[in-house]
């Protein structure tokens, strides 16, 4: 009667490994013989359809994952799936061309001398040259696309208050045109040791040489300032009033030749008659034509009774008035 022998520890731990191993290469051999799953995009189902039934698989923007198993080269040696992601390189690569486009194209456009401006085109002028105009502009080598319009006008208009309005425009690729309008002078405004001309607004600016035909005046002190106040930051104040221009307007025919209109702040406008004396009118616009007539039936009267006033006054012309030498 034969011995059965009791299986030792070492065999049953064989026989485990080897029931392991078995599990092992059977669940890779299903691994390996199960079909693949579909493949996905985030494109729209019939368009995803349409491309599997012409080349099935291909997507031209989707991320694919391929699963790949291996038998096991050994007993308890298990390969897993690996999943290779496919490298997405077109955004980066487009965003570095667009860079690169614009850094080119804004290297071209500050230092290309077609998008450099020569100097500014200037009509409607009359007293004021082109080259002032250029020089307090100051827009030659500048470029194009930096220049505002509105911001040339008011650096134009600041400086130069003899100018009306101005229009800037600015054209590609490197036209800046300037349109202005200039206040004419009219009268010759001698004061100190300098002179000025005045516009018809009453507004002063800085002659350029002597101009024929304007109103001479010689000042023996400043005109007021009160109300002198403009309410446009780029309209100048004027340095007369209105009424002040129109009084010198009505007085200019009535003056001799050659003879000057004084200004007098206490008595305002007059002159030095040839008779020896000084008559003034005041300043006011009105009734000249009437002080006119009083002031020569007062020197008529004077003449005639052998006086020989030093000053005349005819600013109010019922209430005129003579003086005599001290």
């Amino acid at each position: 009667m034969s011995e059965k022998t009791q299986p030792t520890r070492a065999d049953a731990v064989r026989r485990r490994r080897a029931r392991d191993d078995a599990r092992q290469v059977e669940r890779a051999a299903r691994e390996a013989t199960r079909p693949m799953p579909p493949v996905t995009s985030r494109a729209r189902r019939d368009a995803v359809k349409s491309k599997r039934r012409s080349t099935r698989g291909s997507g031209a923007n989707a991320r694919h994952r391929f699963q790949i198993a291996l038998l096991p080269v050994a007993p308890g040696t298990c390969m897993r799936g690996i999943s290779i992601p496919r490298p997405q390189l077109g955004w980066r690569l487009l965003s570095f061309v667009i860079a690169a486009a614009l850094g080119t194209a804004l290297y071209f456009a500050f230092n290309h001398p077609k998008w450099r401006v020569v100097e500014a085109q200037v009509s409607g002028n009359q007293i004021l040259t082109p080259a002032e105009v250029n020089t307090t502009l100051n827009v030659a080598g500048q470029p194009i696309f930096l220049l505002i319009p509105t911001d040339l006008e008011s650096r134009l208009r600041l400086a130069y208050p003899e100018l009306v309005s101005v229009k800037v425009t600015v054209t590609m690729p490197n036209l800046v045109s300037v349109q202005i309008a200039e206040r004419q002078p009219l009268i010759r405004w001698e004061q100190g040791n300098g002179y000025a001309w005045i516009s018809e607004d009453g507004v002063a600016f800085r002659p350029r040489g002597e101009m024929l035909g304007l109103i001479p005046v010689v000042a023996l002190s400043a005109p007021p300032a009160e109300g002198n106040v403009s309410p446009d930051p780029l309209t100048p104040a004027p340095f007369i009033s209105t009424e002040m221009v129109q009084a010198l307007q009505g007085l200019v025919g009535h003056i001799p030749p050659g003879t000057p209109i004084l200004y007098d702040a206490a008595f305002g406008f007059g002159w030095n008659d040839p008779g020896g004396w000084r008559v003034y009118f005041g300043t006011s616009a009105s009734n000249v034509e009437l002080k006119m007539r009083v002031y020569e039936s007062m020197v008529s009267s004077l003449t005639q009774r052998g006086i020989r006033p030093a000053l005349i006054n005819v600013t109010y012309p019922t209430a005129p008035y003579y003086r005599m030498r001290e």
